[in-house]
């Protein structure tokens, strides 16, 4: 199989979020079929709502730094699938993408001919035995998770973790996890389970009293990022990635690498050089362009906050989103911000068209509103229509920030 049959295939399978199947028995099965790659290895799991990326990479960072051999699996990817699946630092080649995938799709084939599958596994859940394939291969000494959506049944949850973390909880996904961030909260509690180390960080007070109900139901003592000591004091480090709001991230990510026995030296390395692509990733020029990925009014917050302390005007904000997100709460937030506002359909199935977001943008934008069907001509528009002493923003969904990466890089 070659890497791009393997990306055919993949995708082949549905859109990972449209064709999402919660529940872990279809990944059970497939791993078991595979011998259990994720027996091969330790495993951290990150879930949360907001900051579970920028914590996973933040770890993976300093457990290079302290010399060790981890493998980061995240989600979702910006330009190619093997951003996904990283190896010490280093993107799977795509030579092992394919070879990993053909062994997954033979696997998934001979459990649905076998009937005990109904259908094919999902992308993601096919994904995840890739990367805890490539793992096992690779004898990483640690896997570090990013979860996917939720956590009692996300795909990442089969490969029981020992050491779990809960970064932030917010409204998000709300047709899947519930619409209360008690019943959001709910689903990401259950990752922590007997026997788990439990890191949490700084929550509202009705996700925390969930969270604490749970690791009070499985004798779990959770380590609760910002009071508990550290050896490392994140307000006193350099965080490498852009934001007040990755404070908080940089907190968990200590903790968990204590939990690790990781010395002082290699988490202050590893805190400052962490880089996590389209999160607040600024590139320089006239004007300077800043990708964010806010899809969320979390996310939507944090950008607001850093626009606020370190925008530059005129501002010109390329916006386009998930039909399914919160768009109306995003908007109130954002736009306002705006000098110029130019709305877009990004090429995915999900997104919102741009009639839908030039409602929202008649109550909250600026005057200056513009609607253009593709990435390309909004971001030409932008170019032409903002002063090299301003500033480009292009923010709504980390699938916008990808396919202007793949047409400009």
């Amino acid at each position: 199989m070659r890497f791009a049959e393997s990306v055919q295939y993949l995708l082949s399978l549905g859109h990972e979020t449209l064709t999402i199947k919660l529940g872990l028995r279809n990944t059970e099965l497939l791993l078991q079929s595979l011998d259990n790659p994720e027996r091969s290895v330790p495993a951290v799991q990150i879930a949360g709502t907001n900051g579970k990326g920028s914590t996973a990479v933040m770890l993976d960072s300093i457990c290079r730094a302290a010399g060790m051999k981890t493998g980061l699996y995240t989600s979702p990817h910006l330009v190619s699938i093997t951003e996904r699946i990283q190896i010490f630092g280093q993107q799977i080649s795509e030579e092992d993408f394919a070879r990993h995938t053909a062994t997954v799709r033979a696997a998934s084939q001979r459990l649905l001919e076998s009937k005990q599958l109904e259908a094919l596994p999902t992308f993601f859940e096919q994904l995840t035995a890739i990367a805890l394939l490539a793992f096992r291969e690779a004898r990483i000494q640690l896997a570090i998770l990013e979860t996917g959506l939720g956590g009692r049944l996300d795909s990442t949850t089969a490969a029981k973790a020992g050491i779990v973390a809960i970064t932030p909880i917010a409204m998000d996904h709300e047709q899947y996890l519930g619409h209360t961030i008690e019943s959001i909260a709910s689903e990401k509690a259950a990752i922590i389970r007997p026997g788990v180390k439990a890191i949490i960080a700084r929550q509202e007070p009705e996700a925390l009293a969930v969270l604490l109900r749970r690791c009070e139901e499985t004798g779990v003592r959770p380590v609760l990022a910002g009071r508990e000591s550290a050896s490392v004091d994140a307000t006193k480090v350099r965080i490498g990635l852009r934001g007040r709001h990755q404070i908080v991230n940089a907190q968990v990510a200590i903790l968990l690498a204590q939990t690790l026995s990781i010395p002082a030296e290699a988490i202050v390395h590893g805190i400052e050089t962490a880089q996590h692509p389209g999160r607040l990733e600024l590139l320089a020029g006239e004007p300077p362009i800043l990708l964010d990925g806010a899809h969320n009014p979390a996310g939507a917050q944090a950008l607001r906050s850093f626009l606020n302390e370190f925008g530059r005007r005129p501002l010109t904000m390329v916006f386009g989103a998930m039909g399914d997100k919160q768009l109306e709460q995003i908007g109130e937030i954002l736009f306002p911000l705006a000098d110029k506002l130019i709305l877009t359909a990004i090429d995915n199935p999900r997104a919102a068209s741009v009639e839908t977001l030039q409602s929202i943008a008649t109550r909250f934008g600026p005057e200056s509103v513009t609607k253009l069907e593709t990435v390309a001509e909004a971001f030409t528009s932008a170019l032409s229509n903002t002063s090299p002493q301003g500033m480009i923003c292009i923010t709504g969904s980390l699938y916008l920030i990808g396919e202007w990466k793949q047409q400009h890089e």
